[in-house]
């Protein structure tokens, strides 16, 4: 299992807007890249390390995938369409990170 991570860095005066985000955007990458698609999760960034210090992310999503090859094959038909919807939630420029999922535990 992989895990593609999209990291906006909480930049001073940038626009993002969480509400299209969550509601629009992410729901077109999982339409786009069906089965490829596991599943994601998005964060909204509320504080840093230390007490009182701003989130070093605005938000970030993390999508699941079985492989890199598999993303790929479900992102990619689909690229210009999805990076080209950035432009309609923020003016960020996002960091992208492709993660191998070494372990997952949930709550008991």
């Amino acid at each position: 299992m992989i895990k593609v991570s999209v990291m906006y860095p909480n930049t001073p005066g940038a626009r993002f807007d969480h509400a299209y985000y969550r509601d629009k955007h992410l729901p077109l990458v999982k339409a786009r890249m069906g089965d490829t698609c596991k599943g994601y999760t998005i964060d909204k960034g509320l504080a840093g390390g230390a007490p009182g210090t701003p989130p070093t992310y605005v938000a970030m999503c993390h999508i699941f995938s079985e492989s890199p090859e598999d993303f790929q094959k479900g992102f990619g038909p689909h690229a210009d369409e999805i990076l080209g919807d950035i432009k309609n939630y923020t003016d960020l420029t996002p960091i992208l990170q492709m993660s191998e999922v070494t372990a997952e535990k949930g709550a008991k």
